[in-house]
């Protein structure tokens, strides 16, 4: 091993507002220690979340390579009843619905936060 993860870091425009709504779905802590950077932590040993302040921020589209995503979190739930109510609380915290790929039993459901990164609902994965 070189080395080891400290934290994923997540460019965006307004780190408070984004570490809010992934603590929302997430039941992280947050710490804003100022408007640049913000992050979330599990608590039990998880790898943290950062939002850092970007002002030039270009949101990626999903799936337009012209706009590549650079990276995506895979966030899991244990059924497609849960990813069903994961989608609405995620949507009514400022997500937008992309796209589903999924099965009845194993699937994914691929959202834009609301600084544009993409990230999915995946279920049945475990």
């Amino acid at each position: 091993m070189i080395a080891k993860m400290q934290v994923m870091v997540i460019d965006c425009p307004d780190p408070a507002a984004l570490g809010r709504f992934y603590q929302q779905i997430l039941g992280w802590e947050l710490n804003e220690p100022d408007e640049s950077w913000v992050t979330l932590t599990g608590g039990d040993g998880t790898t943290p979340l950062a939002f850092q302040k970007a002002p030039d921020h270009v949101p990626p589209r999903w799936p337009d390579s012209a706009h590549p995503q650079q990276m995506h979190l895979d966030l899991e739930v244990d059924t497609r009843e849960d990813v069903e109510r994961a989608q609405e609380q995620v949507v009514a915290l400022g997500a937008v619905f992309l796209h589903d790929s999924g099965g009845e039993k194993r699937g994914f459901r691929v959202f834009a936060d609301p600084a544009g990164h993409p990230f999915c609902l995946c279920y049945g994965q475990s």
